[in-house]
């Protein structure tokens, strides 16, 4: 995996996302609450206040918890929620440390269907559905993950040209995009809830 994303809109932070599969899911696990830009910044942060060039499981899911806490609190925090995404996250590397000897890219690597790619990725701890199909798409269209079905197993976020995620984002102008759709789900959310109301 060696790949140029654009995701946390930052070079440094954008070419760990694209050479580090365990990078691209921390990315995706701290997405949430946060601005997009932020949440894939986080990992090239992690990186650097470990003092690597790189992640590694096996190395963080083993870091004391109180100390690996304090270091996504730093400021500027790697999230609005740095101690719970701190816990979240050496969970996901303590689950594949046991089920996939710490190699992130295991996860997608010999998946033979969408299908069965969407449940591993749904089974990692902080991946719901939702994450799980928007990073699957991520893997469709830019990482060149594709195994068979796996439009389908992403649902929408699969469809080409949809801009509704992180999936879609190559630069500004598909990040805008992408943002203008948000917007237009979360005005359609408060205008159906109002409706019910």
């Amino acid at each position: 995996m060696d790949v140029t994303l654009h995701l946390a809109q930052d070079p440094e932070a954008d070419a760990l996302l694209g050479r580090s599969p365990l990078a691209a899911l921390i990315g995706m696990l701290l997405d949430q609450q946060i601005p997009m830009e932020w949440a894939f910044k986080g990992p090239a942060t992690i990186a650097q206040r470990l003092g690597t060039d790189d992640l590694d499981a096996h190395e963080i899911a083993a870091h004391e918890p109180e100390a690996f806490a304090a270091l996504l609190s730093q400021k500027p925090a790697v999230h609005r929620y740095p101690g719970s995404m701190a816990k979240r996250i050496q969970q996901l590397c303590q689950y594949l440390v046991e089920h996939y000897d710490g190699d992130a890219e295991a996860v997608w690597r010999d998946a033979g269907t969408g299908r069965e790619l969407l449940k591993r990725l749904a089974e990692l701890p902080g991946f719901g559905k939702q994450k799980a199909q928007i990073f699957l798409a991520l893997l469709g269209k830019q990482l060149g993950v594709r195994p068979e079905g796996w439009r389908e197993a992403a649902g929408s976020y699969g469809e080409e040209r949809s801009f509704r995620s992180v999936a879609d984002i190559t630069g500004p102008e598909s990040l805008a995009k992408v943002r203008a759709h948000k917007q237009e789900m979360k005005a359609a959310a408060k205008a159906a809830k109002a409706a019910g109301a």
